[in-house]
């Protein structure tokens, strides 16, 4: 295959939809991992031996790997279990630990690019976030590890997305999104194609001497 072969894990809808329609409208043949039914590999990115099987099944060759799996579990932590707490380390952290061991041989023959997806929680809260925030705080700090033990075969990057509210979220507390977008310096919050710029950027060439970053996609918010 001469395309470029981009792997989005969570890209069935929200942000990593949007992510991986822009790498295919850009020449990549993307290859969309997710949970939920539909047309794309069904996997947890969690499982070990999911990951395995995805990464294998993907064939020889991949130049862009981006983690943008995501759960959060939002609750006082008096109510939050160990299970649930597990849960969201495990699909927004230990899965991009998984996903870059199997990819790790393609991506260096590639001279590839994995691209995480972390959050300006990671630098600043709300409350009954922890396991959330947690979990993204460590991609941060995972995002720059691989950084510099994959160097200078990969490149390995991160953009921290904030606010950046679904749908769903917004007819649930629109009260509290108009507060987020009367903070916000640019006095919105964040559409998913916003992001479709930036991800391009770290995943393409054209980032070619850039590793190890943190790019904050936020409209301000972690400036104010």
């Amino acid at each position: 295959m001469d395309r470029p072969v981009a792997l989005v894990t969570g890209g069935a809808h929200g942000i990593g939809a949007a992510i991986a329609a822009r790498l295919a409208r850009d020449g990549f043949h993307v290859v969309v991992a997710d949970t939920r039914p539909g047309p794309h590999v069904q996997c947890d990115v969690s499982d070990e031996a999911a990951v395995n099987e995805l990464i294998g099944g993907i064939g020889p060759r991949l130049d862009a790997l981006v983690c943008n799996a995501g759960i959060s579990a939002n609750k006082p932590i008096a109510e939050l279990s160990l299970v649930e707490w597990s849960r969201v380390i495990g699909t927004n952290l230990t899965s991009t630990f998984l996903l870059v061991r199997a990819a790790e041989p393609l991506l260096r023959a590639a001279h590839g690019s994995a691209v995480t997806i972390a959050s300006t929680r990671a630098h600043m809260s709300e409350p009954d976030t922890e396991a959330y925030a947690a979990s993204k705080g460590g991609l941060v700090a995972l995002t720059h590890a691989l950084a510099i033990s994959l160097a200078p075969d990969v490149r390995v990057n991160c953009i921290s997305p904030g606010p950046f509210p679904s749908a769903k979220y917004l007819e649930r507390d629109a009260q509290f999104h108009g507060r987020l977008q009367a903070k916000n310096p640019m006095h919105r919050t964040g559409n998913p194609a916003e992001l479709q710029g930036p991800l391009l950027f770290l995943a393409s060439d054209a980032s070619s001497y850039v590793t190890g970053v943190n790019l904050a996609v936020d409209g301000g918010w972690t400036a104010w």
